[in-house]
């Protein structure tokens, strides 16, 4: 259940970090509030929380230096928390693998929709790696994709050339090429490939996922100039031109 699930609030405002605490606690999760950034790197590395919401102007480091300091490949959502309503200030936090942002001030009902969102997509993900890992075991089959001269292993998020190199991708990666792997040969909007983020229209979260596209065809080796994989359908969207060949139960 995602009710049951453990956050951390990296919040320097007291009135603001109770009040996002308590939001939070009345609908079942448990919350942990912390006043400095490195307070939470601490806690993080001790006992990874679910989710963590981070706010940018923190007192000892500033917010997006706590992004930093967090791999792409962390097991738990990532929330900004910002005053800063320019656009950039969004692109660079969601550039550097924050999976949303909250503008303040926010309205109570916004700060859960997103967190409950930002937990689906996380779980998804996590279900999806404990499966694979499961049928390794028991059946020696993982979840893999095989397209054009790649293997997706859906368990590790790693892309296995034909000629052995790898490929590891971020959470945020490994999101979107599952979108692209469900939908071959077909257009799929931003607003689709961004998930069920709320706001899915706006332009920060529309040149993040340009970002991500570029960051995919990069890990591919699919020349932006020419795709073959990623096609740019302009006006439209993205298409993932491949065919696909699944082994192992999805």
């Amino acid at each position: 259940m995602l009710r049951d699930k453990r956050i951390y609030v990296v919040e320097d405002q007291p009135d603001l970090r109770t009040l996002v605490a308590s939001v939070l606690t009345e609908y079942g999760y448990q919350v942990t509030g912390y006043a400095t950034g490195r307070e939470a790197l601490a806690a993080i590395a001790s006992e990874p929380p679910d989710l963590c919401l981070v706010d940018l102007g923190l007192p000892d480091m500033d917010g997006m230096a706590v992004i930093r300091r967090l791999h792409d490949d962390r097991p738990f959502g990532l929330i900004i928390l910002t005053g800063r309503g320019g656009v950039s200030d969004r692109v660079l936090g969601l550039e550097l693998g924050a999976d949303d942002y909250i503008v303040k001030p926010f309205e109570p009902r916004e700060l859960v929709a997103r967190v409950s969102s930002v937990l689906r997509r996380t779980g998804q993900l996590a279900a999806l790696s404990a499966l694979s890992v499961t049928q390794a075991q028991d059946a020696e089959l993982a979840p893999t994709a095989r397209f054009a001269d790649w293997c997706y292993d859906s368990g590790s998020l790693t892309l296995i050339r034909g000629d052995g190199a790898q490929e590891r991708l971020s959470r945020a990666e490994a999101d979107m090429l599952a979108t692209f792997l469900r939908s071959p040969k077909r257009v799929l909007s931003r607003e689709q490939l961004q998930g069920d983020c709320p706001d899915s229209d706006d332009i920060a979260f529309d040149r993040a996922i340009d970002v991500r596209v570029s960051r995919l065809r990069k890990k591919l080796g699919d020349d932006p100039r020419s795709p073959r994989l990623i096609k740019t359908v302009y006006g439209a969207g993205y298409l993932f031109a491949s065919d696909i060949a699944w082994s192992g139960r999805r």
